[in-house]
């Protein structure tokens, strides 16, 4: 779990896990995190000891990812952690909203993998983790497009495993249930049952439905995500690790 003298970047690290993250590296002697988010204020207000490169940018932008891989010289770890919210059911969709989705929660992901990957070769290796969903193993009614991007991720994460093991190259995924973070204040019907009876008492609510009976923190899935980049785990790649408190039981 020692992570000094390394390199790591972040998407989506601005706030949720990808913050937690970030704060969790720090807190085990990373040298440098590459942060990158659309929120550019919250990327900055991240109280961190590391070296810090922050970039607001969208993750769905290939012309950013041109950009920035010559700056990824010694790279080591990797999280594709950025994600953006949907639901509705599927036929009721628009098309434009379906691409909204996938150009983030797919597109993004591909884009930050593929990236790594290449700056890993260079450097003789490294750890990847990809932030997938329950709701890309287990169908979940209502967020059609959120659950097939993550099936996708979660896909993509084990077939990049295949190809770059030979290069010293780890690559997994991570399935969370529920977790409290922001993701949920995208849900119009989520900001409508907090006004009426209070955010804890919504989440409480809707994980009524997980066996441990309450949804995880951003901090318990950094420790999880942080245990995959670490040496710990050096003979696990194409894993995905399904962290739900039960939920897909």
């Amino acid at each position: 779990m020692n992570f000094t003298g390394k390199t790591a970047l972040i998407t989506g690290a601005a706030s949720g896990i990808g913050a937690a993250a970030a704060r969790w590296l720090d807190g085990r002697g990373i040298a440098r995190l590459v942060l990158i988010d659309r929120n550019g204020e919250g990327l900055n207000s991240l109280d961190l000891s590391c070296k810090t490169d922050c970039h607001a940018a969208d993750i769905s932008d290939p012309q950013f990812w041109q950009r920035l891989e010559p700056k990824l010289k010694g790279l080591d770890c990797a999280l594709a952690n950025a994600g953006i919210g949907a639901s509705g059911p599927m036929a009721e969709q628009s098309f434009a909203d379906w691409r909204r989705i996938m150009d983030v929660n797919l597109d993004g992901a591909f884009l930050t993998m593929s990236t790594a990957i290449r700056a890993m070769r260079a450097s003789g290796g490294g750890s990847i983790v990809v932030t997938a969903s329950v709701t890309g193993i287990k169908p979940v009614a209502g967020i059609g497009a959120y659950g097939v991007a993550k099936a996708g991720v979660a896909h993509m994460a084990r077939i990049a495993a295949a190809e770059v093991a030979k290069d010293d190259i780890r690559v997994n995924a991570i399935a969370p249930g529920g977790v409290d973070t922001a993701i949920w204040e995208s849900g119009e019907d989520f900001r409508r049952n907090v006004a009426a009876h209070g955010r804890d008492a919504v989440l409480k609510q809707m994980a009524a439905t997980t066996p441990r009976g309450r949804f995880a923190t951003p901090d318990e899935l950094a420790g999880e995500i942080g245990f995959l980049l670490s040496d710990l785990s050096a003979n696990i790649t194409g894993s995905v690790l399904v962290s739900d408190g039960g939920y897909s039981l």
